[in-house]
């Protein structure tokens, strides 16, 4: 199990990584990012996490979902004692529009909107909006963009972005349920004054 994407600037990564990957396994989830941040409010541990294998961005991560992974990665994190300062722990789910980081992920969302920034132009063009069509035999990604089917080298792909769309599968019926917004909790690093908000 592993991260697709971290920013730890100033913390122990390795560390960190380590004492949080359990909690993921014992609730049957991947995470996804984790960010240590800086916002308007002071310093934030974000952690987005789906669910293995799902092809709709969100499914099955509940507001309760989220409270609980939250309580048990602050248990950890106080034990563990790698973050000094006073932080707020954020967990959630990456959104219907969410980062595209691995090969994996291009395949697994084969059919979805997306959005790719490249380092070197593909058809004239460094910013392409179109339909994935998975990866081909050669590890390259395929975008239908206008009906043309263009393959990128993954290591072009500056950012990639799956993109919201009413006409893909599973979007209404995501929209018509439960959605999972962050889960938030204020941290002092001394165990005292938790407030959790959602």
């Amino acid at each position: 199990m592993h991260f697709a994407y971290t920013k730890l600037d100033g913390i122990d990564a390795q560390q960190l990584l380590a004492a949080v990957e359990p909690i993921f396994a014992a609730h049957g989830v991947e995470p996804v990012e984790i960010l240590w941040r800086t916002d308007n409010g002071g310093r934030v541990l974000t952690v987005t996490i789906e669910r293995p294998g799902s092809k709709l961005p969100g499914e099955g991560i509940t507001v309760d979902l989220c409270a609980e992974i939250s309580r048990d990665l602050s248990a950890v994190l106080d034990v563990s004692d790698l973050i000094a300062q006073s932080y707020r722990l954020e967990v959630g789910s990456p959104g219907l529009e969410r980062a595209l980081y691995t090969q994996a992920d291009y395949a697994r969302f084969d059919g979805w909107l997306a959005k790719l920034k490249l380092r070197e132009p593909a058809s004239g063009q460094r910013l392409l909006r179109g339909r994935l069509r998975g990866i081909d035999d050669q590890g390259r990604i395929r975008l239908e963009v206008n009906q043309i089917e263009l393959t990128i080298e993954p290591q072009n792909v500056v950012s990639g972005r799956l993109v919201f769309d009413w006409n893909n599968p599973g979007v209404r019926r995501r929209a018509n349920g439960a959605t999972a917004p962050a889960d938030s909790i204020a941290r002092d690093p001394r165990g005292r004054g938790l407030q959790r908000s959602r």
